[in-house]
């Protein structure tokens, strides 16, 4: 069904990808890449001078890997086998290999859903070095609104670090948890008959503490991401879409305009709404792989991607719900440590949003997919095997 989805006009009614069942196999090889026909959205514009990208191939889709079901396989094997959409690998800053399957090429915008998390991390690191906030600051020095929320009693950088003491189950698949009650806020599913229409940042200030000490606990809730990108708004009052434009992706040379989701009151996701396109992911981790630099310009302060590797909570994350994914590992600024003795850093999104940075092996490597699992802890752990047999063929 995958080829033939909305390709007739009009589609049958059996291969109508719509707002109920966009992120929903088959129909999310189609919904990932055109999010903006079925959500309000707005531009994140490109640079006016973009970066071109080097090509470099390399023949490394015969590396074999143990893929999720524990098999032995290839990249080459695995990229059509694993619901995948682009896969690029950069060497030193050159692609090395690119590869595209279920209608994307290098200028499709995708969906990254929580690899956005990662670039809002990296904006703080940026404002942080202007002076136009101080991650030590209350979160309530910036929102007020949120007085009588969770948020009420943290700091900017306990939204960071994902270590708010939140009661808000992360649970993706729960047809009536929190995780629907939030999608309906964005916008990102069709409001049930009888339903109270409920916006973003109200939705954002109804969430209530856990009993848990802010800072103590690793604690992965998206919505503190979403407050992160209030917060920007009111420090910069600008729109968060113009702050990840100004100082990301127009001095790191994106080629294409990206885009984020805006629910009804035009608030934006930045939890997870950015779509982009497979090159400009891949320039925006070269940049992260160079400490910060693109171009000759320092986009990104180096100290920011320094404390990243050196200040991330281990024994935080090791009492996470979380700690199974990525043995080992450490999370600060929305970005995960998994290797503490290579400072290999990864952003990752459900149903298969990866960057993969590995400094020693000057490795980045993205993949962009659509998963019919949110999240499935043997799918990460296969990927990381493939990344990392990459990564080993080049050390």
């Amino acid at each position: 069904m995958t080829a033939a989805l909305m390709e007739e006009f009009p589609p049958p009614p059996d291969r109508v990808v719509t707002l109920a069942n966009w992120r929903r196999a088959p129909f999310s090889a189609w919904g990932f890449r055109n999010v903006r026909r079925l959500i309000p959205t707005a531009d994140i514009p490109a640079s006016r001078h973009a970066v071109g990208l080097e090509t470099s191939l390399e023949e490394i889709r015969h590396i074999e890997f143990s893929t999720h079901d524990g098999k032995p396989s290839s990249i080459g094997r695995a990229l059509p086998a694993t619901h995948t959409d682009a896969f690029i690998v950069l060497r030193r800053g050159r692609i090395a290999m690119e590869w595209y399957g279920h209608g994307m090429n290098a200028t499709t915008p995708h969906i990254i859903f929580s690899v956005s998390k990662s670039i809002c991390g990296m904006l703080g690191g940026i404002l942080a070095d202007r002076g136009l906030l101080d991650p030590d600051h209350a979160v309530t020095e910036y929102v007020p609104e949120l007085a009588s929320s969770v948020y009420g009693g943290c700091t900017i950088r306990h939204l960071l670090d994902m270590a708010v003491g939140i009661a808000f189950n992360e649970d993706y698949e729960d047809p009536k948890g929190d995780v629907i009650r939030y999608r309906h806020a964005a916008g990102w599913d069709p409001l049930p008959p009888g339903e109270t229409p409920i916006d973003l940042r109200s939705f954002l200030g109804q969430q209530k503490p856990d009993g848990q000490k802010h800072g103590e606990l690793f604690h992965y809730v998206s919505t503190n991401t979403d407050v992160l990108g209030w917060i920007y708004e009111r420090a910069c009052a600008r729109p968060y879409a113009d702050l990840v434009s100004d100082y990301l992706w127009s001095p790191l040379g994106a080629e294409r305009h990206a885009y984020i989701t805006v629910d009804a009151r035009n608030a934006m996701r930045a939890a997870g709404g950015i779509c982009v396109t497979p090159r400009d992911l891949a320039r925006f981790g070269e940049m992260i792989r160079r400490r910060g630099v693109a171009d000759g310009r320092q986009v990104v302060p180096g100290a920011w991607i320094d404390d990243i590797n050196e200040h991330g909570n281990s024994a935080a994350w090791e009492r996470s719900e979380l700690a199974e994914m990525f043995p080992q590992a450490s999370y600060r600024s929305k970005w995960y440590r998994i290797d503490r003795t290579r400072n290999v850093l990864c952003a990752l999104g459900i149903h298969g949003q990866w960057i993969y940075i590995h400094p020693e092996a000057e490795l980045v490597v993205v993949r962009m997919a659509s998963e019919a699992t949110p999240l499935d802890f043997d799918h990460v752990h296969g990927w990381r095997r493939g990344f990392d047999a990459i990564a080993a063929h080049f050390l």
